[in-house]
């Protein structure tokens, strides 16, 4: 059994930026109630991890982030890495709040793309998910954004300047057969894709297994973090034969990973490193003993 940990995986700079600035917020405000606006990055164990430094999150995926706000009457308020819009940094203000921004700079780069093209009075096709974070956050720059998580929801009805982008986290396959489409029906569109360079390169490095002869894949990430169930989906995508996603080593069973010559090893760009390096641990025992044993006590993740 031959163990091939991927390379990149795990946290891009914008999750890194993001966990840096909820604890520099601990460390500056020791004395007033910190709450985070969401999960800061899509991970429940960086989540838990925050709590123990006294930083305090409300989610709730029925809410948008404006309505969530309403849960926050004193102290920070931070932002997640996911981006914020406008109106939500208005209401914090006006509620008194400190607010602290941890939006990733690539999310940045494309509300900000957004806002211009809307100022050039373009209608917006936004390749993204439905309630994402992200998503929120630009489709509440201009009702001239049209938010397409399939090629059905493409309007019927669109003329003159058009201009095309997407969430930063999404599939490199899927977004293609998306513009494919849009190209069709409208070829002067403008298209930019913004699928972030840690997303792309991770989707790229797993899409490149099937030339390793890879049997199993395992991706460890929260179901909740759009890259992460990316990842899984592009390796069904590109033919390994058995696709396994899990949030820690204890979610691994003996059962998964017997019968199988080449494993792979992955994460989301959201997985905290320790938590994927229990696995490799675990696998790299089982393949040189063939005792499948699951560590005692979890990681330390801040």
């Amino acid at each position: 059994m031959e163990i091939i940990p991927v390379v990149p995986r795990g946290y891009c700079k914008g999750v890194v930026r993001a966990i840096e600035i909820a604890k520099k917020c601990a460390k500056e405000y020791p004395d007033k109630k910190i709450t985070v606006l969401g999960m800061i990055v899509h991970n429940q164990y960086v989540v838990d991890a925050l709590k123990e430094l006294n930083i305090h999150t409300v989610e709730d995926k029925k809410k948008t982030r404006l309505e969530l706000l309403d849960q926050i009457d004193e102290g920070v308020v931070i932002f997640t890495a996911h981006g914020i819009s406008d109106q939500v940094k208005q209401k914090a203000l006006e509620k008194g709040l400190i607010c602290v921004d941890a939006s990733c700079t690539d999310v940045i780069e494309t509300q900000n793309l957004v806002k211009e093209k809307c100022k050039e009075k373009a209608s917006v096709l936004y390749i993204g998910k439905k309630n994402h974070p992200e998503a929120e956050a630009v489709l509440s720059i201009s009702p001239d954004v049209h938010l397409i998580t399939q090629i059905s929801d493409l309007p019927d009805d669109l003329s003159g300047n058009i201009f095309v982008t997407n969430q930063t986290t999404m599939s490199l396959l899927e977004i293609e057969k998306i513009i494919d489409e849009i190209v069709r029906r409208w070829p002067h569109a403008q298209i930019m894709r913004e699928i972030c360079n840690a997303t792309s390169i991770r989707q790229k490095a797993v899409l490149n297994l099937k030339n390793l002869n890879v049997d199993l894949l395992i991706v460890v990430g929260d179901p909740s973090s759009n890259n992460s169930t990316k990842l899984k989906v592009l390796g069904t995508q590109s033919g390994i034969q058995d696709v396994l996603m899990i949030e820690t080593v204890q979610d691994l069973t003996e059962q998964n990973i017997m019968n199988h010559q080449k494993i792979a090893v992955t994460s989301g760009a959201s997985t905290p490193t320790a938590l994927t390096a229990q696995v490799i641990d675990v696998l790299q025992h089982y393949s040189q003993t063939k005792e499948f044993v699951l560590p005692e006590k979890s990681p330390k993740i801040l």
